[in-house]
């Protein structure tokens, strides 16, 4: 890291009159911006594709061993085709007359003329047992005769049109099953490209304006950002479409926010830097280089901590866990990248006129000269009441009383935390995935209202042959289960539909599969039946999504915790700022329980959002921690601990709240997407960092380490002590 005397280099270092020649200046800044330019072009073409190799089915992100997920590989082996079957509901205030389902079933003939509906597997209208509704189940192309793949939500749209277009008086036409939810759920990340991106850049151009009060700079930091993005979606999508992974839309939609997000806060801290190097060299070949020493270090600890907590997730259970992991990661190391090549090479360029029409200044330069007699804690509270402005007011608070304010500050957060047992995060049933109202959930209502509340999504058994009698008799007996529809035989198995009496995301509809798992493992059935269907998918996701939970939270908490012990020599320390972080994450988690109940009135929270929102608060509130603590260290090494924990708090705060509140606007974005999912991540993710930049590392770390003091560092010490 760079010395903090403020003194010209000494002799030896670069300086205007030696050095690398003109044109290797010029040259070096010249070829990263090319390339990165080149990769700009170039990967630019992966938005476009993105939603081409996208996969939003449930099941698709199980564990290859659960039991939802070996159903949903053996069902197309009992189908003529590959449809995925669509549910048309009719309902009318009335009991439907002959003339009306005459018409729905002349529309069903007609139905069955459209290029994306299988021929002639369109099922006759059933009437329900009130009058009111009739159902017909509608298979759907999933290919084209030229082998090329038909989208749902394409072919959902074309049905709902013309539907439209051809009603029968008084009755009203609902599509819904998986087709309906599949297409609804694609409809809710279309767009995602644009828009999501638009608001995050916007946002994040506002705050940089504000913040830094030039028209250049805020543009260098975005546009660093979107190279890195860029960068990271187009390996994302080429691994994709070459089979690597599996890449779902709200994968796509935390990628993007977190990649802008980060490559912000990594560039904020290269800027800081490089406008002191800038104010003391003169020159921006030497403040380049010297503003690289000083911030290579932290970004490169930060962005590792980050991508070591995300690995973790490969050990989940759950695909969509194990997938995000190295995805987010490739996006931090791309963040890290540009942030230590593009935007030096950006800066270098730019020079002084970055900052116009302010004049770059060392930061470092305004804090005042600590005296040289004196214990620590005499030096530190003179050097405290030195100095105006909010962050020299917060070092007079933290010194003059640091146990006060860390207790304080500590039961503060403590109180936020007895919200997380409101937070009903034990699953979602399809229909909530997406925000407000659809045309799958109001269908699936309606089939709710008129037939067993099943009907819509049936359970799917899977049983050897001959044992289908058996098998038969026991879905037949169960309470929970309505009715059972006739077997289809395929390479000595048959697959039966059990209608559910209860709604398919139910308590009392899962309470029902599992009693029939566990029937169907008793010795008499040889662990040969397999039971699947949504009701089975949302069970399996659950248990894998809590197995997750337990799992990654103490490895992640254990991994960065052994990070931070060698990047800050100590054991104290780490531990300090690991419990910090855990209890910031459960106030955030607390105070968005209540805040979705109370305020939102959301129906619950997907299983996976508390151990999202752990992995990205831990993992990005490490980031702060480490641009503060770095910083008191090197303080510290010269000024002695407590001095050196004001002067780095005095330091960095300006830095670190910008980049929180980047952080926090690049997150809180995401509630632009009418997804449950992505709405509550973004809301804890962007409550936390704002808590944790605010709260934690500006009073809560800092107070509690002033009174510690030496100790903080054992069993090292600062090289002052």
């Amino acid at each position: 890291m760079t010395s903090l005397d403020t003194r010209k280099p000494a002799a030896g270092a670069p300086d205007p009159g030696s050095g690398p020649r003109r044109r290797v200046r010029i040259l070096i800044p010249a070829v990263l911006i090319i390339l990165w330019f080149v990769a700009f072009s170039m990967g630019g073409r992966a938005f476009s594709e993105v939603n081409a190799v996208s996969v939003n089915d449930p099941a698709e992100h199980l564990p290859a061993s659960a039991e939802a997920t070996l159903v949903h590989e053996l069902q197309p082996g009992f189908r003529s085709s590959d449809a995925l079957p669509a549910t048309l509901v009719f309902t009318a205030d009335s009991p439907l007359d002959e003339e009306q389902l005459q018409g729905i079933q002349g529309l069903l003939d007609d139905v069955q003329t459209l290029d994306t509906v299988v021929p002639g597997s369109v099922s006759p209208a059933r009437p329900s047992e009130d009058g009111l509704a009739a159902v017909s189940f509608v298979p759907l192309k999933t290919h084209a005769a030229d082998g090329s793949d038909i989208k749902t939500r394409v072919s959902v749209e074309d049905l709902r049109s013309f539907l439209a277009e051809n009603s029968v008086p008084g009755v009203s036409t609902y599509v819904a099953g998986p087709a309906g939810m599949s297409a609804d759920i694609g409809g809710a990340f279309a767009g995602l490209d644009g828009l999501l991106l638009l608001v995050a850049l916007a946002v994040v151009l506002v705050i940089l304006v504000i913040v830094y009060r030039s028209p250049l700079l805020p543009i260098i930091v975005l546009g660093t950002a979107m190279a890195a993005l860029t960068g990271a979606m187009a390996l994302v999508v080429a691994l994709a479409k070459a089979g690597v992974l599996t890449l779902s839309g709200q994968t796509e939609g935390i990628l993007m926010i977190l990649v802008i997000g980060a490559a912000t806060d990594y560039s904020l801290l290269y800027v800081s830097r490089f406008q002191t190097e800038l104010a003391r060299f003169g020159r921006g070949w030497e403040a380049t280089w010297a503003a690289l020493r000083g911030a290579i270090g932290p970004i490169l600890a930060s962005g590792g901590t980050v991508i070591a907590g995300l690995l973790c997730l490969l050990l989940s259970e759950m695909n969509s866990h194990r997938i995000l992991g190295p995805v987010a990661a490739l996006g931090i190391v791309f963040a890290m990248l540009a942030a230590l090549t593009l935007l030096p090479a950006l800066l270098m360029w730019a020079g002084k006129a970055a900052y116009w029409p302010r004049k770059p200044r060392a930061l470092d330069a305004d804090a005042p000269a600590t005296r040289d007699e004196g214990t620590d804690t005499e030096k530190s509270r003179a050097y405290a009441r030195t100095g105006r402005g909010l962050w020299p007011a917060v070092t007079r608070l933290v010194s003059s009383r640091p146990r006060t304010v860390w207790i304080a500050t500590a039961l503060l957060l403590v109180i936020g935390t007895l919200g997380v047992g409101q937070l009903k995060a034990d699953g979602i049933s399809q229909t909530d995935f997406v925000i407000g109202q659809t045309g799958s959930k109001a269908g699936q209502q309606a089939l709710g209202e008129h037939f067993a509340a099943g009907s819509g999504a049936p359970t799917v058994v899977i049983a050897p042959e001959d044992q289908a009698r058996d098998v038969t008799a026991v879905l037949t007996e169960d309470p929970g289960v309505d009715a059972v529809g006739r077997p289809t035989e395929h390479d000595g198995q048959v697959m039966l539909n059990a209608t559910l009496k209860d709604a398919p995301e139910s308590t009392q509809a899962e309470e029902t599969v599992q009693r029939l798992r566990t029937e169907f493992d008793s010795p008499a059935f040889d662990d040969q039946v397999l039971v699947g269907g949504d009701t089975a998918v949302a069970l399996d996701t659950r248990d894998a999504s809590i197995h997750d939970r337990n799992l990654i939270i103490p490895i992640v908490l254990g991994v960065i915790a052994l990070i931070l012990v060698v990047l800050l020599r100590s054991i104290v320390a780490p531990l300090i700022l690991v419990a910090s972080t855990v209890l910031s994450f459960g106030t955030a988690l607390g105070v968005s329980a209540l805040v979705f109940n109370s305020v939102f009135d959301f129906p619950g929270a997907d299983a996976s959002v508390p151990l999202y929102g752990f992995v990205f608060l831990v993992a990005l509130g490490v980031d702060y921690n480490i641009f503060l603590m770095t910083r008191v260290r090197e303080e510290a090494s010269i000024h002695g601990a407590r001095v050196g924990i004001l002067r780095g708090l005095r330091a960095t705060g300006g830095v670190i709240t910008s980049a929180g509140l980047v952080l926090a606007a690049t997150f809180a974005a995401l509630g632009v997407l009418p997804v449950l999912f992505l709405a509550q991540l973004g809301f804890i993710v962007a409550f936390g960092v704002l808590l944790d930049t605010i709260v934690v590392r500006s009073l809560l770390v800092p107070a509690l380490a002033y009174d510690l003091g030496e100790k903080l560092w054992w069993p090292g010490r600062s090289r002052k002590a």
